[in-house]
C-alpha cells in the first residue's frame, strides 16, 4: 500500500517513509529522507516533517480566545441523524465542528445553518433548509455568506490565480504602460489571452492545440505558431524589468513579490496569495492543475486581499486541511485569523487537532456516527471538551492542549 498523507498518526505507522521537500514548488521536488520512519529524526533531522512530528516545531495554541459579543443560534436542528440539537454559532469568530464521521457536522453546517442564512438574507439556494425550528439572534450583523469549497475556481487552461484575485488587470495596465507599447498603441487586452488583439490566434491564447481522436482521448500539441507562449511574437517584444509578458507569467508568487517590488498596487493583490501558502505556484499556472486545497486557499486570499469589511461575511468551510502539511496549516491559520480580525466571521468543518485547539468555539456532536451520533456533546471554549467523558473528540484534544489549560 502507498499512501500520500499528512496525517501524523498515518505518517508514525508507516513501515517505509519517502518524505519530499524540503518546501514546495520550485523549493520542493527532492527526497529528503526515504527509509524506516523512526530513522527521520537522525537521517533528515531538518525536514518540516520531522520538526513538526518531534514537536521542534508547532502550531501554538493561542494565549486567549475572543470575547463572543453576538451570536447566531440555530434552535431544533433534527435533520437526519441529528437530535434536536441547539447551536451557538458567535459571530466574529473562529467556530470548528468537531466529531467522528457520520456525527452530523456536514448535516447542521452545510444542510442547514448556510441554507437557513441564505434563506434570511433573500439570497438563492438550490435546496431548503434541512429540518429545524429556527435561526435566531444577532442574524442582521451578517451581510453575506460564503460556502469556500474545493471545487476548481476555472476549468480553462486560460484561467489563473492572478485572474481571481485581479492582479492580472494590474500587470497589464502596467505592461500597456511600457514604452514601445505606447509607440505601438497596445493596451491592456493586448497583454490578455482571452481576448483578440496580442493573443496567438492560432491556439486562442491556450498555447496547445488539441487534436480530437474519435475513439480515443485527445491529443494535445503545443502550438507550432507560438511555442507554447500564447501571444504573438510583437507583443513579446514589450519588456519590463528586462521580461515579457510570458516570462513574468512564468515567474513565481514569491519571485514576483521581489519583481513588482516597486508597484504597491501589484504587490497588494498578489501578497496574499503568498500568505496563504501558495508562494510556489506561478503567476500563469492553469487553475486546472491546481489540487483542491490549492483552489481553496486562492479563493481565501481574494478576500483576504480586501482588508476590513464594512460588510461583515460568514465563512464556511469544510475540511480544509485537506492535502495540507503541517507547515500549510500554520499559514493557513494565520490567514484564517486575519479574517476574523477584519470583521468576518468563520465557520470550520474538521477533524485535524492543530485547527480545532485554534478554535475560539467548539460545537462537538456525537458520541458516535449514524444513528449512534447527532448529540450535541458540547459547545464553547475548546480547553472545556478536553474534560467531556463521553467525547472521541475530547480523547485527541488532551493531548495537543497544554496541561494547565485543562486543569483550569
Amino acid at each position: 500500500v502507498v499512501v500520500v498523507e499528512h496525517e501524523e498518526d498515518v505518517i508514525k505507522n508507516a513501515d517505509y517513509l519517502v518524505d519530499m521537500g524540503p518546501e514546495a514548488g520550485i523549493h520542493g521536488g527532492h527526497v529528503v529522507f526515504a527509509g524506516p520512519y523512526e530513522d527521520i529524526y537522525e537521517e533528515a533531522a531538518d525536514s518540516l516533517t520531522a520538526k513538526y512530528m518531534s514537536n521542534r516545531m508547532q502550531i501554538p495554541t493561542p494565549a486567549n480566545r475572543r470575547k463572543i459579543y453576538n451570536k447566531i443560534v440555530l434552535k431544533g436542528a433534527k435533520q437526519h441523524n441529528l437530535k434536536d440539537v441547539t447551536a451557538d454559532f458567535p459571530l466574529n469568530t473562529l467556530t470548528v465542528v468537531t466529531g467522528v464521521s457520520g456525527s452530523g457536522k456536514t448535516t447542521l453546517v452545510k444542510q442547514i445553518l448556510y441554507p437557513a442564512l441564505k434563506k434570511h438574507l433573500d439570497l438563492p439556494h438550490p435546496t431548503a433548509p434541512g429540518l429545524h425550528k429556527s435561526l435566531e439572534g444577532d442574524l442582521d450583523v451578517i451581510t453575506q455568506i460564503e460556502m469556500i469549497s474545493q471545487s476548481p475556481i476555472g476549468r480553462s487552461s486560460r484561467s489563473n490565480p492572478i485572474t481571481y484575485v485581479k492582479a492580472y488587470d494590474s500587470i497589464r495596465k502596467l505592461m500597456s504602460s511600457q514604452q514601445l507599447s505606447l509607440i505601438r498603441g497596445y493596451k491592456p487586452g493586448h497583454f490578455s489571452f482571452n481576448v483578440e488583439g496580442g493573443r496567438c490566434e492560432t491556439c486562442k491564447g491556450e498555447g496547445e492545440q488539441v487534436v480530437e481522436m474519435q475513439f480515443l482521448a485527445d491529443v494535445r500539441l503545443e502550438c507550432e505558431e507560438c511555442r507554447g507562449k500564447k501571444f504573438r511574437s510583437e507583443v513579446l517584444e514589450v519588456n519590463y524589468k528586462g521580461k515579457n509578458i510570458f516570462e513574468i507569467l512564468d515567474l513565481s508568487i514569491e519571485e514576483a513579490l521581489h519583481f513588482f517590488a516597486a508597484n504597491k498596487d501589484i504587490i497588494t493583490k498578489i501578497k496574499p496569495l503568498f500568505d496563504v501558502g501558495l508562494g510556489y505556484v506561478k503567476l500563469g499556472q492553469s487553475s486546472s492543475t491546481l489540487s483542491g486545497g490549492e483552489a481553496q486557499r486562492v479563493k481565501l486570499a481574494s478576500y483576504l486581499g480586501k482588508g476590513r469589511s464594512n460588510n461583515p461575511i460568514l465563512f464556511i468551510f469544510d475540511e480544509p486541511s485537506t492535502g495540507l502539511h503541517f507547515n500549510d496549516i500554520k499559514k493557513l491559520l494565520a490567514a484564517f485569523n486575519a479574517l476574523v480580525e477584519s470583521g468576518h466571521t468563520i465557520v470550520i468543518v474538521e477533524h485535524n487537532m492543530d485547527i480545532i485547539k485554534s478554535a475560539d468555539w467548539l460545537i462537538d456532536l456525537g458520541p458516535d456516527g449514524g444513528d449512534e451520533g447527532g448529540h450535541l456533546l458540547y459547545q464553547g471554549e475548546p480547553e472545556g471538551l478536553a474534560t467531556v467523558e463521553n467525547s472521541h473528540t475530547a480523547e485527541y484534544l488532551k493531548e495537543k492542549l497544554p496541561p494547565q489549560l485543562i486543569n483550569e
